[in-house]
C-alpha cells in the first residue's frame, strides 16, 4: 500500500473477463471513506463510509467479479458512461450539416454510447497523488460516434473523505461528448433492501420532460406543483427517470440524499448542468431488487446533440472537455 498526501492507494490484480482480459482493482482510503474501482468500465466497484453509529457500510451497489458485470442484464452499476451518456433520438444526429448514425440499442435510439460503450472497455490505469486516472481511446467510428476521443477519469478522495470524479477529453474530429458515472446509491446499505423512503432534495426548479420513449420533448416544465418537485427535502418514491435543470448553487450542493435509519447524508457537487434522476424501477434479478438503488448521475441534457437548445455537447479539435462531480458523505 502506497500513500499519497493523505490517500492510501492500493492496487491489484482483480479477474478476468471472457475473453482472458485481466481486470485491475484499485483501492482508495481516506478519513473513514472506502472506494473500490476497477480497471473494466472505469467503474466504482463498492463505497464503505460509517453512520451515525461509527460503523462502515456498502452504500453503492456492486457485483462480486467481473463475469456478473459482463453477465448481468446492463444496469451500468458504477460505470463511466460515455461516449455519450443518456438517450441520442433515432440512433442520429447532424453535426456541421454531416448526418452520423450511431448505434441504437434501445430500440431505435442509442442509450449511454450504444451496444459496446465506456462502461464495456478496459481502461489503461496509473496511479495519481490522491487516486487514480484511467484513461481510454475511443477510436473515429466508434459506435458511429466521429472523431478520435482520448478520454480520461480520475477518482480522488478529498480532505473529508468525499470521492472526486474528474473528467477529461479531447478529439481531433468535431464530436459530441457526455460522460457521467452511474453509482447506484442506497445509504442504509446496498444489502439492505429497496432504497426508497430515503430523503432526497435537489437545487432544481425545473425538469426537461419526457415522451414514452423517455426522449426529451425539448419543453422545460418547472416542478412546483408536481412530483417531481425535491426543492425541499422528501422521501423518494419509485417512477423516477427524469433529468433535472440544475441551478446555480454558488458551489453548495446541487443534491442531498439522507438516510435516518442510519444518518448517512449523501452530498453532490457538480459543474454539470443536469442531473438525470433514476430510481432503478427496471432493476431486477439477483442479488439487487427494483428500487434497491437511487441513481443520481450529474450529465449534460439527453439528446442535447438533436436539440439545439439545450447546454452544447460539441466538442472540437483544440478544445477540452472537462467536468468535475464530488460526492461527499458525512452523518447526521
Amino acid at each position: 500500500m502506497i500513500v499519497t498526501t493523505g490517500t492510501a492507494v492500493q492496487s491489484e490484480d482483480f479477474s478476468t473477463l471472457s475473453d482472458g482480459t485481466p481486470v485491475r482493482r484499485w483501492t482508495l482510503e481516506r478519513s473513514g471513506t472506502v472506494v473500490r474501482v476497477l480497471t473494466y468500465g472505469a467503474l466504482v466497484q463498492s463505497v464503505e463510509v460509517p453512520g451515525r453509529d461509527g460503523v462502515r457500510a456498502e452504500v453503492a451497489l456492486g457485483l462480486p467479479d467481473v463475469k456478473a458485470y459482463e453477465t448481468y442484464p446492463s444496469p451500468y452499476f458504477g460505470a463511466t458512461v460515455g461516449r455519450y451518456a443518456n438517450r441520442i433520438a433515432g440512433g442520429s444526429f447532424v453535426l456541421d450539416g454531416v448526418t452520423h448514425r450511431v448505434t441504437s440499442n434501445e430500440g431505435r435510439n442509442t442509450l449511454h454510447g450504444g451496444t459496446r460503450g465506456f462502461d464495456k472497455r478496459v481502461w489503461e490505469a496509473r496511479e495519481v497523488p490522491d487516486g487514480v486516472r484511467f484513461s481510454l481511446v475511443s477510436e473515429d467510428g466508434d459506435e458511429g460516434f466521429p472523431g478520435r476521443l482520448s478520454a480520461s477519469v480520475t477518482y480522488t478522495l478529498d480532505e473529508d473523505g468525499a470521492l472526486r470524479i474528474g473528467y477529461r477529453a479531447t478529439t481531433d474530429a468535431p464530436t459530441v461528448v457526455n460522460l457521467t458515472n452511474h453509482t447506484y446509491w442506497n445509504l442504509a446499505g446496498a444489502a439492505g433492501g429497496s432504497a426508497l423512503g430515503q430523503e432526497l432534495r435537489l437545487a432544481a426548479g425545473r425538469i426537461t420532460p419526457a415522451d414514452g420513449e423517455s426522449l426529451p420533448t425539448g419543453d422545460f416544465l418547472p416542478v412546483e406543483g408536481t412530483r417531481y418537485d425535491f426543492r425541499e427535502a422528501k422521501p423518494v418514491e419509485p417512477g423516477y427517470d427524469t433529468n433535472y435543470v440544475l441551478e446555480e448553487t454558488g458551489g453548495e450542493p446541487v443534491a442531498e440524499l439522507y438516510d435516518p435509519s442510519s444518518g448517512r447524508v449523501l452530498t453532490v457537487r457538480t459543474t454539470e448542468p443536469g442531473l438525470q434522476l433514476y430510481t432503478a424501477d427496471h432493476l431486477g434479478g439477483s442479488p439487487f431488487e427494483p428500487c434497491a438503488g437511487i441513481a443520481l448521475e450529474t450529465q449534460h441534457f439527453p439528446d442535447s446533440p438533436n436539440r439545439p437548445e439545450f447546454p452544447s455537447t460539441v466538442l472540437r479539435p483544440g478544445e477540452e472537455f472537462t467536468s468535475t462531480t464530488v460526492y461527499g458523505f458525512s452523518v447526521r
